[in-house]
């Protein structure tokens, strides 16, 4: 099977990918935080395929993404008044919202559980994408499992090539970080996994939150410990004199003041602007993973804002391939 890409600006790039979705195939597509890897949210079988392809553990829910908000009275139950305002605030965007299912979301999207986890994209060709198809599309990130999200059609054809017919092509994403997951219980909001809205932009809309208790339990996207990691280790540093090799590749977050040890080097953002960042993160570290090194070190990113969906990344990554942050 050879991946193709197409540009999914144009409408008859929509339509080949909505009769690939029809006739049960699987179809990557670009969201504002990262490229997802889509299926039928309503066909079971469909839905598999994509666990299959990704190689994701089936009890790792998925996020199923609707092209309007009144979609969401034939999917979920009921709708929380602190979701409804951040609804308001923030959709179509980068927040998805764990809710009660209705029955006809079928029971892998969620893995079994009664909750299911929504949010509504606002790049024009997913909007473009799922309301041609007129149905959900449960998507994850369009990468094999426990690997770096990709930002551009490029990395998802790479990462898949052979196992995937179709990806659109929606240029880099403008994020470049998966969406904020949160939940609503007893009137308080709750962070599941931290993304590309910010814990103070939640704060402005609902008061307060809480952070989402770490344990063990997985009942939503993105909980799982070790996650978005590249293939060679990667330890996190404070400065550049704890770079032990040159045989190593360095994700600096701003301009450093002296050329580095490493052997490759990218740069979040050379005035550390953390919205900037967040959008070269994923992007960077994949370009980072590379055959010639043997470690990556990455410079440790300021925990406010962005930064503590990036480091939280980080973090999870290191701790995969059992390296000791620093």
């Amino acid at each position: 099977m050879k991946t193709e890409i197409l540009n999914g600006l144009e409408p008859a790039s929509i339509e080949r990918a909505v009769m690939a979705l029809r006739e049960g195939d699987v179809v990557a597509f670009p969201t504002e935080t990262v490229y997802g890897l889509g299926a039928d949210a309503m066909n079971s079988v469909s839905v598999a395929k994509v666990f299959e392809i990704k190689k994701r553990p089936r009890f790792d829910p998925l996020i199923i993404h609707i092209g309007q908000k009144e979609w969401l009275g034939t999917f979920t139950r009921k709708l929380p008044t602190e979701a409804d305002k951040l609804i308001a605030r923030f959709w179509p965007g980068p927040l998805t919202i764990i809710l009660e299912k209705h029955p006809v979301v079928p029971d892998i999207v969620t893995a079994g559980l009664r909750t299911v986890a929504v949010r509504m994209p606002s790049h024009p060709v997913a909007l473009n994408l799922i309301n041609a198809l007129g149905r959900p599309i449960a998507a994850p990130s369009a990468n094999p499992f426990g690997y770096m999200s990709p930002t551009n059609a490029g990395h998802v054809a790479r990462m898949f090539e052979g196992r995937l017919s179709l990806v659109l092509d929606g240029g880099a994403s403008t994020f470049g970080l998966e969406s904020t997951i949160v939940s609503i219980q007893g009137g308080r909001t709750f962070v599941h996994r931290h993304g590309a809205i910010s814990v103070e932009e939640l704060i402005d809309v609902v008061g307060m939150v809480y952070e989402k208790n770490k344990d063990g339990v997985i009942d939503s996207p993105g909980q799982l410990p070790y996650h978005y990691a590249p293939h060679k280790p990667l330890t996190i540093i404070s400065g550049l004199e704890e770079i032990r090799t040159a045989a190593s590749s360095l994700l600096a977050f701003r301009t450093p003041p002296k050329t580095p040890l490493s052997r490759h080097m990218k740069i979040l953002s050379p005035a550390g602007d953390l919205r900037e960042a967040a959008a070269n993160f994923f992007s960077y570290l994949i370009e980072l993973d590379r055959d010639d090194i043997d470690i990556i070190y990455a410079e440790q990113v300021p925990e406010a804002g962005l930064g503590k969906a990036m480091m939280e990344r980080l973090k999870k990554a290191a701790k995969k391939r059992r390296v000791i942050t620093r």
